[in-house]
């Protein structure tokens, strides 16, 4: 059975020329004209999904060919689109670049791999290219037939112009693009900015700035419909052929646990980056997700067996983090409890020690500080040993973003052996086990390995039937 959606790709020639802007402008305005928008991101990124949800009212996902495997990209993007009268993909960095020496050869050579290029070839989707149009004018023609020609299965079939300076610089861009063959279907108008707050890993986060956020999304909605064509590129969406693919579901455990566990995900401003399939896939292994906040709740949910630290910016918030001692002390006593904990990067840092000096939860005896130094990539990853949401010689892709440092790096049971390619090769031990904890710094995207959200489950059920805790299932039938 194949299956009808609607779809654009919104990519651009590099980073900074706007794609984001008019991506999270065109969900909006479709949204504001009446249609189901289903908002997807290239790459791992967890930041952009934020602003896409708010200018759709849908859930941001993630489409990252490197973690998940190009094979999962139709299928999950299916599974989001469910629904959607149109969905739109915003690309990530250049429409060409991807994981560094990865990927087939062919007309771009090595390196396709989690590329947006890759991600439209494997939805069939029409791509539409941002290009920055300030310091140029004829040139621009040979820019678009560069990357309109580069890979004859990637259609690039529009182009949006922005940061145009005037009506005779508009003109000339529009004069030269006229032989390339691939139309104009929007100008964007250099202007003042709209807000949006960055710092060291990128935006600022729609959960930090949300009353300013709605705001910033509502401008873009506004300045992409005055300066777009929404009829001419729904039709280019509506043009996209149908994918034969099945979509994506999480899957169910056998056996289903006799224990419906309360697994509590920490959310709220300091812990903002989680991607939305973990949460489904925490359901359907058989957990009650319960979502808190570190930075105002006190207790942890009622019956909490089992709990998920993701990743976000505890170093931002190291102060609030740290006041709330009742709840520090409720992590510390559920870890000692032995209840399962896996923890990714700001979950790493809140079971520290101490994070800046600020106390944290204790649960790892480890310190945590800033720094300048930013670590950035994808990972090739084996567990070295048994934990709880793995088993050792378990292999798993991810991807490290933070510029923090924990001391020591590793502990005597480390969470993974990390391997990277690319110009600077390397391998190192990371993170930590302990008992029935599981933290580190790498982000995994579990729709790639859903063992790992049934394993956890499973262990979280255990514990919960010893204690009493959790939702008992239903007999089945």
């Amino acid at each position: 059975m194949s299956t009808t959606v609607p779809r654009l790709v919104v990519a651009a020639p590099s980073s900074g020329s706007g794609k984001t802007t008019v991506a999270t402008g065109l969900m909006a305005a479709f949204s504001a004209a009446g249609l189901t928008v289903s908002p997807h991101k290239v790459g791992p990124d967890y930041i952009d999904p934020g602003y896409h949800a708010l200018a759709t009212g849908r859930v941001g996902r993630n489409l990252d060919a490197y973690l998940c495997g190009p094979e999962l990209i139709a299928p999950l993007f299916l599974h989001g689109a469910a629904g959607a009268d149109l969905a739109v993909v915003e690309g990530v960095m250049g429409l060409y670049d991807g994981a560094a020496g990865q990927g087939d050869a062919g007309p771009g050579g090595r390196g396709d791999l989690g590329s947006t290029a890759q991600v439209a070839k494997l939805l069939r989707a029409p791509v539409v290219l941002v290009v920055d149009a300030s310091s140029q004018s004829r040139s621009v023609a040979a820019l678009v037939h560069g990357f309109a020609s580069w890979d004859p299965q990637v259609r690039v079939a529009g182009v949006i112009l922005n940061k145009v300076a005037s009506d005779r610089h508009e003109e000339l861009l529009r004069e030269a693009l006229d032989a390339s063959g691939v139309p104009v279907l929007g100008v964007l108008r250099r202007a003042r900015q709209v807000r949006t707050p960055s710092r060291h890993l990128g935006l600022v986060p729609v959960a930090e700035r949300r009353t300013e956020a709605t705001e910033s999304v509502a401008e873009l909605a506004e300045r992409v419909r005055s300066g777009c064509d929404l009829e001419a590129l729904l039709a280019l969406a509506r043009s996209a052929p149908p994918l034969p693919e099945e979509p994506w579901e999480p899957p169910a455990p056998a056996p289903v646990p006799r224990v419906r566990p309360v697994v509590a995900v920490a959310g709220g401003p300091a812990f903002t980056f989680s991607y939305a399939e973990h949460a489904e896939l925490l359901r359907a292994a058989g957990a009650e997700v319960a979502v808190f906040d570190p930075l105002r709740d006190t207790e942890l949910p009622a019956g909490t067996a089992g709990l998920v630290l993701g990743g976000g910016f505890p170093e931002v918030y190291a102060p609030e983090l740290s006041a709330n001692e009742p709840l520090r002390r409720a992590v510390a006593e559920l870890a000692a409890s032995g209840a399962p904990i896996a923890a990714e990067c700001a979950g790493l840092l809140y079971l520290a020690r101490e994070l800046d000096g600020a106390p944290m939860c204790g649960v790892l005896d480890v310190t945590a500080r800033m720094t300048e130094r930013l670590t950035l990539g994808y990972r090739e990853a084996v567990a070295v040993c048994d934990s709880v949401p793995a088993v050792a010689g378990t292999r798993v892709r991810g991807h490290e973003f933070h510029r923090t440092v924990v001391e020591p790096e590793a502990g005597a049971s480390p969470a993974w052996g990390l391997s990277w390619g690319g110009s600077r090769p390397g391998r190192r031990l990371e993170g930590f086990v302990r008992g029935a904890v599981h933290a580190s710094y790498l982000h995994v995207h579990w729709a790639a390995e859903p063992s790992l959200a049934r394993r956890f489950v499973n262990g979280c059920a255990e514990g919960a039937q010893s204690v009493g805790k959790g939702v008992r299932h239903e007999r089945q039938r």
